[in-house]
């Protein structure tokens, strides 16, 4: 039993180091949500504040965070070592040129990014696929076929991330499905917030972005400039949306 409790104090040893050099904010919180532990981390008086200013406590508030949680249930040991592990892995990932798959000269300025929330794929950008980001709703199925039937007639692959599963969280196919794609349509009918957040991942990523919408007032303002196509979910609707489409991802795939 006394070895066991060593041996126990000195995984939360370990813990403790790795953690004080390594977790950022969003580490924390995502603990805090993978042992049901919110509370504990966002409301703790001190943790947080001590992390953002780098005070002298913020070690010793590490270990009573880490103490509380262990504590309470044994399985947060495992947990957290396992979240740990993967920030190692993210840690020890190369950085990764920006992927631009609007211009085909040199750019002037290079970014590199490792991202935190997602893992950058190894795979390569598809020349020949188009994303679709749009809400996963029944009422969007006459638009994604429109898509489709443009896609099929021009020789396109038209690929939605629920068409995929191969990560056992949907951001991150996403993110795959992006990062791969040439171009990506996104439909920002009813002001859906999560394709504004994939929008963002595109232009970040350098794609060509085509968006689409049933009402230009649900277009943020910033993005208007890019002429989105507008559309009417009915039949006469969607068969001008596919004319509309045909030639933007005729000059887009060419």
């Amino acid at each position: 039993m006394i070895r066991q409790s060593k041996q126990k104090a000195l995984r939360l040893f370990a813990l403790h180091e790795f953690i004080r050099d390594h977790f950022t904010k969003s580490d924390w919180i995502k603990l805090g949500y993978l042992t049901d532990n919110q509370e504990l981390i966002e409301e703790h008086p001190r943790l947080l504040r001590s992390l953002d200013f780098k005070d002298d406590d913020y070690e010793g508030n590490i270990m009573q965070v880490l103490s509380k949680l262990i504590s309470e249930n044994n399985s947060n040991l495992i947990e957290i070592e396992r979240i740990i592990e993967d920030k190692k892995l993210r840690l020890s990932s190369p950085t990764y040129t920006f992927v631009s798959t609007v211009h085909t000269q040199e750019p002037e300025r290079v970014i590199t990014f490792a991202p935190d929330v997602f893992r950058v794929p190894d795979k390569p950008v598809e020349s020949n696929v188009l994303s679709v980001m749009m809400p996963f709703e029944s009422r969007f199925m006459g638009t994604y076929t429109a898509i489709r039937n443009v896609c099929s007639r021009l020789g396109i692959e038209c690929r939605r991330a629920d068409d995929i599963w191969d990560n056992s969280i949907l951001i991150q196919d996403v993110f795959d499905l992006i990062f791969t794609s040439r171009a990506v349509i996104t439909d920002f009918t009813d002001r859906n917030p999560n394709v504004f957040y994939e929008t963002g991942i595109a232009h970040t990523l350098g794609k060509v972005v085509i968006p689409i919408t049933q009402a230009v007032g649900d277009i943020p303002f910033d993005l208007r400039h890019h002429r989105a196509l507008t559309y009417l979910p009915n039949s006469e609707g969607l068969l001008k949306l596919e004319k509309d489409l045909e030639k933007k991802l005729a000059k887009v795939f060419s």
